[in-house]
């Protein structure tokens, strides 16, 4: 497939700078029977039943971006992509001029890192204490790119989900940062059963595809697990025939993955587009993705190509908010 098929307009004003007031507040929208179905977030529980289970991912965004210093006194930007053990972690890093292998970067209230190996646009650091520890003390919060503006208070509280427990990601799952516990209370009265995973989602979700063959596309690594519990409930509702609906791409990811490979703990580097057969998950709730995304390419293999065009369209005209902070869908599997 080609990555041009992938592609479409979107205005720029379009794409959301800032969160909704309120996270259930944010727009839905429902493709039914009837037609497009334009509703708000706290809509939600009115198309679930009793039975049907939500998967959700529990992971927590670590304050993953650190500004410091060369020994020549040359700033740098250091952006942590994955974490790999208790002082160790991948990152991006940006400097005039590339660091090298063995080099000593230095951050504030004493915290050093050396580089221990940087064979490709990936580093891996090598950190003089506790990364999660340093991070919570001087990092900063990673809002994508495409949010033009520095981290804001409230940024703190709205750029992770109600329910975030997991530290790890450097992005959130954000088709989960519309819920609220209210609306999670709603949807556990009508009987549904919400379980949990974690999926540290990495940097590398941002990243390009750059082949005009899509195929050829490697997809970054992201680290999951998922509970015995978790795969308990997926494996009663599969066969009781009730719904299964993950909640953002990281939760699909993290399903199918363990469905496709056969382990419920570890990296997964699993690439879905159009042709992939799914093999758990029957709906997904997401929010509008980058063009030319591996995101869009998941939501088009999921709902259909055209179709997941056409919703586009009709989001746009309809002046829908885009991208993490923007507003969401909920979407049936297109049938095989």
């Amino acid at each position: 497939m080609k990555l041009e098929q992938f592609n479409f307009s979107l205005p720029t004003e379009l794409i959301a700078q800032i969160p909704a007031k309120k996270r259930d507040q944010s727009r839905l929208l429902v493709p039914t029977k009837e037609g497009l179905k334009d509703q708000l977030f706290s809509d939600l529980p009115r198309y679930f039943n009793k039975g049907d289970l939500l998967i959700r991912n529990n992971t927590k965004v670590v304050k993953a971006r650190l500004l410091g210093q060369r020994k020549s006194g040359g700033k740098i930007e250091v952006m942590i992509e994955h974490l790999q053990g208790e002082k160790e972690a991948r990152a991006f890093i940006r400097a005039s001029h590339r660091v090298k292998q063995g080099e000593i970067l230095y951050f504030d209230k004493g915290v050093e890192a050396e580089v221990i190996a940087y064979p490709n646009s990936l580093a891996t650091l090598n950190f003089n204490g506790p990364l999660l520890k340093i991070l919570n003390h001087i990092g900063v919060l990673p809002l994508p790119p495409y949010i033009h503006r520095q981290v804001q208070q409230k940024d703190e509280t709205r750029y992770q989900t109600v329910f975030a427990k997991k530290e790890g990601a450097v992005a959130a799952p954000t088709a989960a940062l519309h819920f609220t516990k209210d609306l999670f209370a709603s949807l556990q009265a009508k009987g549904v059963k919400i379980v949990d995973l974690t999926l540290h989602v990495g940097a590398g979700t941002f990243a390009p595809v750059r082949t005009d063959d899509i195929r050829a596309h490697v997809m970054h690594k992201e680290w999951f697990t998922i509970p015995l519990e978790t795969m308990k409930a997926i494996a009663e509702a599969q066969r009781q025939g009730r719904l299964i609906t993950a909640v953002g791409t990281t939760s699909l990811r993290a399903v199918e993955s363990a469905a496709q490979y056969g382990f419920n703990e570890g990296d997964t580097g699993i690439f879905i587009y159009p042709g992939y057969q799914f093999k758990v998950v029957d709906r997904l709730i997401t929010n509008f993705h980058l063009p030319k995304s591996t995101l869009l390419m998941l939501v088009s293999a999921f709902y259909g190509l055209e179709e997941t065009h056409a919703l586009y369209r009709y989001a746009i005209k309809q002046r829908y908010r885009f991208f993490s902070y923007g507003d969401a869908m909920l979407l049936d599997k297109k049938p095989c």
